[in-house]
Order: structure tokens, then C-alpha cells, then sequence
């Protein structure tokens, strides 16, 4: 059963802001509704107050910033992102992400902010995110920052929001020429949570030399994780199968995966071997064919 709480229903950024620092220590943000509902309705969250964000249409937007890349607004829902024009060419794997992310009744309701804000290590926006290299903006009454999505999550349902600020922006960098990316996750139902994922984007020279490379896994630690000892292993080199079968080990093994009612530690590192191998290589394909 839902706890009594005090409901506000923002209309415009500021008015949010200013209710965050009034409520400071007992608030929770609602957007979509998509994962804390169900957190209020088992009683794992019963907060006094919940501030309803998702009215505030300043924060809904997908823009391209011309060269510097795109940018998009924390209350964009995921469908809106799946089929917008600006996720062809060299943000197309953000759309394939949003493909598989639930059903279509989540994806037109759930936002992007909502999502990667609720801290789900097994989260599929996160994961992508990371290996594009994007930073997130967050705003309090105190001003705005700027944080590197890899910092932004921190532990199980944690991020690095300090009370008071809230997600109001996602911002991707233009990638580089000759650059790919490919994401994919393991799940026994396909509209679930995955059990494990993995995300990478690849820059590849003109003789083919991989020049820098993202991989980023998801479900395979207690936040969203880059697989760095991975990167490693392929960065400099010309990628080979061979180099790719040692990438894909050394992600299993700097992973922190645990068991539970999804899968063993033993299977998610094997997931995570095969799936790393696997969506780099596609992602070098993509950076080829770029």
C-alpha cells in the first residue's frame, strides 16, 4: 500500500528547483512513473513529499547542437527518441537501444532522465550513454554542473545527485569520422530487464588502426561499468578476432557481476566474455562502413 504523501505538480524548471530546495530532505522526483511507482506501491520508498516533473516541457527536446553533437532533455520519452530523424547516422544505436528497452507502453511514457536517474545498474540507456562519451547536466537553486556519465552512477539505485538537484540534461559529443557503435543484451524475455549488456563505440584510422574505443557494460556490476582493461587490449592496434576473444576475457574479468534469480556470477562473466567480443566487432564494422 502507497503511504499518504503531499503531491506538486511544477509547471516550469525553477518552480521545481525551488520545491527541491524547500524539500530537501524528503522528497522523491516522479517523471514517467515507470520504476518508482512500483517502489511506493511495495513500500520500499515512502516519501513525504513527491514532486511531478513530468509537466515541465522546458526539459522535453531532442536538439542537434550542429558539430558539437546533440543534446536531449531529461523528460524526452523513450519513444520519442527511438524514432526521432536525429538518431540516424551517428546517434543510431541510441534508437536500436530504445528498441529494446521494455515494451512500447513504457517506452511512450518513461523518460531518459527518469531512467538513468532511478540508478538500475541493469538499466539499457546508461550503458550506451557511457560508451558515447556523454555528459549529463544537473541543475539545483545553487546553479547547473556538468558530470561525465561515467561518474554519474555510483552503487545500486545510487547516482552522484546531491539533494536538491535534479537531471535536466543529456549531452553527446559529435562523434569523430570513422567512428561505430552497436549495443545488445541478453535477456530470457525480450521485454525484460537484461541480465547482462554491453554497449561500445569504436574509432577506427584510415589503415584501420582502432584510435579509441568505448566499451561499457551493464547488469555486470553494481553500476553501469567501462570495461577499461578491455579498451586496453584493442586501443593502438588493428583489431583482430584473436584481440577481440582477449578484449571480451578481460571485460569478464574486471566485471562485478553477482548471482541472483536471473543468472549465476559464473554465467553473467560468460555473458559478458561473449557478448563484448561480439558487439565490438559490430561496432568496428559500423566505424569501417562510416
Amino acid at each position: 500500500m502507497i503511504k499518504d504523501f503531499e503531491y506538486f505538480g511544477p509547471k516550469t524548471l525553477n518552480e521545481a528547483l525551488v520545491l527541491l530546495d524547500k524539500y530537501r530532505d524528503d522528497y522523491k522526483i516522479i517523471a514517467g512513473g515507470q520504476s518508482l511507482i512500483i517502489l511506493l506501491r511495495q513500500g520500499l520508498l515512502q516519501p513525504e513529499n513527491v514532486i511531478d516533473i513530468y509537466g515541465i516541457k522546458e526539459l522535453d527536446y531532442i536538439k542537434s547542437d550542429g558539430k558539437k553533437g546533440l543534446k536531449i532533455g531529461a523528460l524526452t520519452t523513450h519513444r520519442e527518441i527511438e524514432y526521432s530523424d536525429l538518431m540516424k547516422g551517428s546517434f543510431k544505436v541510441l534508437s536500436e537501444m530504445e528498441h529494446l528497452l521494455s515494451t512500447p507502453q513504457t517506452r511512450n511514457r518513461g523518460t531518459i532522465g527518469g531512467n538513468i536517474s532511478h540508478g538500475d545498474p541493469a538499466g539499457d540507456p546508461a550503458p550506451v550513454l557511457m560508451a558515447l562519451g556523454a555528459n549529463v547536466k544537473l541543475a539545483s537553486v545553487a546553479g547547473e554542473r556538468i558530470l561525465d556519465m561515467e561518474k554519474f552512477s555510483v552503487d545500486y539505485f545510487e547516482t552522484a545527485m546531491e539533494h536538491g538537484e535534479m537531471l535536466v540534461e543529456i549531452e553527446l559529443p559529435a562523434p569523430p569520422p570513422h567512428t561505430g557503435a552497436a549495443y545488445t543484451k541478453f535477456n530470457i524475455i525480450a521485454s525484460d530487464m537484461a541480465t547482462v549488456s554491453v554497449a561500445s563505440c569504436v574509432t577506427l584510422a584510415a589503415d584501420d588502426t582502432c584510435t579509441d574505443v568505448r566499451i561499457a557494460l551493464g547488469a555486470a556490476a553494481p553500476r553501469p561499468m567501462r570495461a577499461k582493461a578491455a579498451e586496453a587490449i584493442l586501443k593502438g592496434k588493428k583489431i583482430t578476432d584473436a584481440l577481440l576473444k582477449k578484449a571480451g576475457q578481460a571485460a569478464s574479468e574486471e566485471a562485478e557481476p553477482v548471482s541472483d534469480i536471473s543468472a549465476s556470477e559464473e554465467y553473467r562473466r560468460e555473458l559478458v566474455k561473449v557478448l563484448t567480443a561480439r558487439v565490438t566487432k559490430e561496432a568496428m564494422s559500423r566505424a569501417k562502413a562510416g
